[in-house]
């Protein structure tokens, strides 16, 4: 990381790495395993990104679809179960805004 980058900043060298995803934004993580992750931006680099307030969701757990539960993030809102996760971006497959989810 470039000294002169705050630490929020991710690296440039990250493929997951976009603009629209910065500190505060609420974000969805699609994960290679099943889970998916929804919660607030809290720091992001080169090696993963730290989400605030987040739910780690199992979907092995529930009867819904990786979709469906996504969609239902995007209606209720983030149904915290975690204070803080850290995710390493090679587990992750997708990452979205979460006000980009289309109802």
């Amino acid at each position: 990381m470039n000294a002169d980058q705050p630490s929020h900043t991710p690296d440039a060298s990250s493929p997951w790495l976009h603009p629209a995803i910065q500190t505060g934004v609420d974000v969805v993580l699609d994960l290679s395993a099943n889970y998916v992750i929804a919660g607030t931006v809290q720091e992001a680099n080169a090696a993963c990104i730290t989400l605030a307030d987040a739910d780690v969701h199992d979907l092995r757990d529930s009867k819904s679809s990786r979709e469906l539960y996504v969609l239902e993030t995007r209606r209720l809102g983030v149904r915290v179960n975690r204070k803080q996760v850290m995710v390493r971006w090679d587990e992750v497959v997708a990452v979205s805004r979460l006000e980009d989810v289309v109802i």
